[in-house]
């Protein structure tokens, strides 16, 4: 099919397919030609929160949407459906009220939560859970995450200036790795070497420390506690990184003062240090409700995202089992977010983990990206969605919601419900696409998301085409008073996914939600 046919244009149109006769990561032809036949007009739908009385949102949401927070599992979940970015602080810090305790189970400061308070004051986390903001909530860094000191109390620094107190609050597992400077320099010594193959990591440490973990010889919080031993366990940190990267200078004086700063960090950090694995476990004897924040997501773990280009963590829902030392059967109601949220039975019981899929699809870094949209169109959904990382501040790629990996990263997790986020970045397009199936060069259908990434770069996406709405949908908090272009996108999500979409963002503010 040629580059016309696919042109966008303002007629009210049928659902239709069609393949983007090019290789997957080129996105769909013709969507080039969109800017061309329009004045350049970009609202940014989601840059800005509601006013103050955002804060409430659960209030002022719909009976049937408070019964079902309120029916939201002991222990629930906040996952990504995609490459990350969906929308999983902003979630958690609306749920959290409901829960007891707001935990992290994996990955570190490479995550990049951002939410706003009731006032519209703008939070920027990286460690520190989302629920930090909500006054009951206890807050909980498990075992599975690896903790970089200094930026942890730099998080706390700038919550307690901006009047959230922490004191009490936060509970940092002495089982965590703790992720030193040298890693975030063998992070980027490591990117070097890889050329042209980088991986695209935020440079944070995140893998260094991770891999010292894995071959055992990583520090843990509770060495914290033991500094007769601690310059030794040091040592063969730095000495290792010497040897495995000539670039990187490590001398007896670098030892002696990451042994003295350290000594000052353990001091502070000894009122947060605590056998998290009990106290998560003792909080669910006695009936209390705790809601586990993911970092990045499904199409980003270590096993089943786009290999190599992932991740050193399992942000998918058995990363929630080892990151927290909590029993599977624990486990109940699991909501993903494609942009937010959704739902899971383990062994009869409910854990709502709730993950997030954007209207459309994003991703920072190397890899595969199927629908990725390449020009004007591309540079439109990412200045309106305001697509920019929260750790890196790197420009996110953007494409169309691609509904196979949807699917995939559903079956993994095993949401039963979605929330679909950042829906009023779409309003300006004419006509929207989803990504619906893949196929290989020679025309035979990709019945799952494939390992091989040779076959995914090489494989052709068929997409299916739907009217836009072309109008501002963010101030909307009734799913009926939606335009009807925008009720038959979500609809269609649901029919082609074949799980329930009930929650809808149309913007970053609290009360942005849209229970459907």
């Amino acid at each position: 099919m040629n580059s016309t046919s696919l042109r966008l244009n303002t007629s009210p149109i049928a659902p239709r397919r069609a393949f983007n006769g090019a290789t997957a990561t080129h996105g769909p032809v013709g969507l080039a030609h969109f800017v061309p036949h329009q004045k350049a007009r970009v609202v940014l739908c989601s840059a800005r929160p509601a006013a103050a009385s955002s804060a409430a949102v659960v209030e002022q949401a719909s009976d049937s949407g408070l019964a079902r927070i309120e029916s939201l599992s002991q222990v629930s979940g906040v996952l990504g459906c995609q490459w990350g970015d969906e929308g999983k602080g902003k979630l958690v810090d609306i749920l959290a009220k409901h829960f007891d305790v707001v935990a992290r189970c994996q990955g570190g400061a490479n995550a990049g939560h951002t939410i706003y308070n009731a006032e519209g004051k703008k939070f920027a986390l990286h460690l520190i859970p989302s629920g930090i903001l909500n006054e009951e909530t206890t807050c909980v860094v498990g075992n599975g995450v690896v903790v970089h000191l200094q930026k942890m109390f730099e998080e706390i620094d700038n919550l307690e200036s901006k009047g959230v107190s922490c004191k009490g609050r936060i509970l940092v597992s002495d089982r965590a790795h703790l992720l030193f400077d040298f890693h975030q320099e063998a992070d980027g010594l490591r990117e070097a070497e890889l050329a042209k193959s980088f991986i695209g990591t935020t440079k944070r440490g995140i893998g260094p420390c991770y891999s010292s973990k894995v071959i055992r010889n990583g520090i843990r919080v509770s060495d914290l506690r033991h500094m007769d031993t601690f310059p030794e366990k040091l040592d063969i940190l730095l000495s290792d990184a010497a040897s495995r990267f000539p670039g990187f200078n490590y001398s007896p004086d670098m030892l002696r003062e990451e042994v003295e700063r350290y000594k000052r960090f353990a001091e502070r950090l000894e009122p947060f240090i605590a056998d998290t694995v009990h106290f998560i476990n003792e909080s669910i004897s006695y009936k209390k409700k705790i809601l586990v924040e993911g970092g990045q997501a499904t199409m980003l773990d270590i096993d089943f995202g786009t290999y190599p280009y992932v991740t050193s963590s399992s942000p998918s829902a058995g990363g929630i089992c080892t990151g927290l030392g909590i029993a599977p059967r624990v486990l109940g109601d699991l909501i993903g977010v494609v942009f937010e949220k959704n739902l899971l039975k383990i062994n009869g019981m409910s854990i709502l983990n709730r993950t997030g899929v954007k209207a459309y699809t994003t991703r920072v870094g190397s890899g595969p990206f199927p629908t990725e949209l390449l020009g004007n169109v591309g540079e439109l959904l990412r200045v309106a969605g305001h697509e920019f990382g929260t750790t890196t501040g790197r420009p996110r790629r953007c494409g169309w919601l691609d509904i196979l990996a949807l699917k995939y990263c559903c079956q993994i997790n095993g949401f039963s419900s979605l929330n679909l986020t950042k829906l009023d970045v779409l309003s300006e397009f004419p006509e929207i696409q989803l990504g619906v199936a893949y196929e290989h060069a020679d025309g035979t259908p990709i019945k799952s998301f494939p390992a091989d990434l040779r076959d995914l770069e090489q494989s052709r996406v068929e997409y299916e085409t739907l009217p836009g709405w072309q109008k501002d949908i963010s101030s909307i908090r009734n799913y009926s008073d939606l335009p009807k272009a925008a009720r038959q996108y979500v609809e269609r999500i649901e029919e082609l996914v074949g799980i329930p979409i009930h929650y809808i963002g149309v913007g970053p503010g609290r009360d942005a939600l849209i229970y459907k």
